[in-house]
This record gives structure tokens, sequence and C-alpha cells, in this order.
């Protein structure tokens, strides 16, 4: 075993639960994802000569991972249906108002982030789940930086009015966070 595949192979062991987070969030099914995952960790072992070091390692994986999901769509447009995840009720949760409306709230944010266009959905979990910079989440979809600004902004301003947040309410809400 190479150096550089024993040092990818490391890396991938730390990353693997970002890595699952973002194929469970393309594609909406946890088994699909597992599966997703797989691969492009095989992917990555099979091509660690050719990650470059100094770069970004997730940014790496990020853009392996996204690019199998973007050929396994490429196939499955004839294979059929996916599953959906909006269909699993296997989550259990506590009870109480609180945690109750906490969770109607999750659900319109995620039904909301699910019916966002593929684009901007991409985008916002790269930048907001993932943590990428626009210029690295630029790079992972090989698109412009003000393209990411722009897809990123719609989706925010999308899922805000899906949660019934106003613009105006949350300026108020930040500034008065600043006043304390």
């Amino acid at each position: 075993m190479s150096n550089a595949v024993k040092d990818i192979g490391e890396r991938l062991m730390a990353f693997l639960p970002n890595l699952r987070r973002f194929a469970i969030s393309l594609c909406g099914s946890r088994d699909v994802a597992d599966d997703l995952v797989q691969a492009a960790c095989e992917r990555a072992l099979a091509s660690a000569e050719r990650f470059e070091p100094g770069t970004r390692f997730d940014a790496w994986m990020f853009r392996i991972l996204r690019n199998l999901w973007v050929d396994q769509v490429r196939r499955q447009r004839t294979a059929g249906v996916q599953d959906d995840i909006s269909e699993r009720h296997d989550i259990a949760g506590s009870s109480g108002e609180r945690e109750a409306e906490a969770r109607l709230t999750l659900k319109t944010v995620a039904e909301a982030i699910t019916e966002l266009p593929q684009e901007q959905r991409e985008v916002l979990l790269l930048v907001c789940v993932e943590e990428l910079s626009y210029r690295e989440a630029a790079e992972v979809m090989g698109i412009p930086i003000g393209t990411v600004m722009s897809r990123l902004a719609r989706a925010r301003k999308s899922l805000a009015e899906a949660a019934g947040i106003t613009m105006t309410a949350a300026r108020s809400h930040v500034m008065k966070g600043v006043k304390e």
C-alpha cells in the first residue's frame, strides 16, 4: 500500500460523517447515500495519487461524491423511482410542546430544502452545512463564485419564506443580538 493511499484512507475515516451527511442531502435516502459514500471512497483510494497535497481534502471528496451522484442521476432517469426521505417514519423524538414545535419548524425547513432547485440545494449544503467558502463551493460545482452567491441568496430567501421568517424580523433579531 502506497503512502498516498494510506494517507487518503486515514483522512477518509475521519471525514466519513461529513461525506455521508452531504450524500444524504443529495439523494434523500440513507441506503443510497451509503452506497454513494462507498463508491466515493473507492474512487478516492483508487486515485489517491491524483490528490494534490496542500489542497482541501474535503472539497476534493465533495467533488468526487457529487460527480458520482450526477452520474447516478443520469443513469436512473430510465431506471425508476427513488426512496423519498419524507416517507421515513423511523426517526424517534421526545414529546413536549417545545420539541413538537421545533420538529414542525424543522420539517417545514427540510421540506423547503427538498423543494429548492438542485443547484440552490447543493450550494446551500456546501456553504452552510459543510462550511466551504464560496470559492471552494464554486470549485466543487464548477461554476463562477458569483453564481454560488446568487444561488445561495435565493435559497436562503426561499427557506426564510417557508419558515415564515421575514427579512425585517431576521434583521431585527440579528441586531438585537448585536446590542446585547
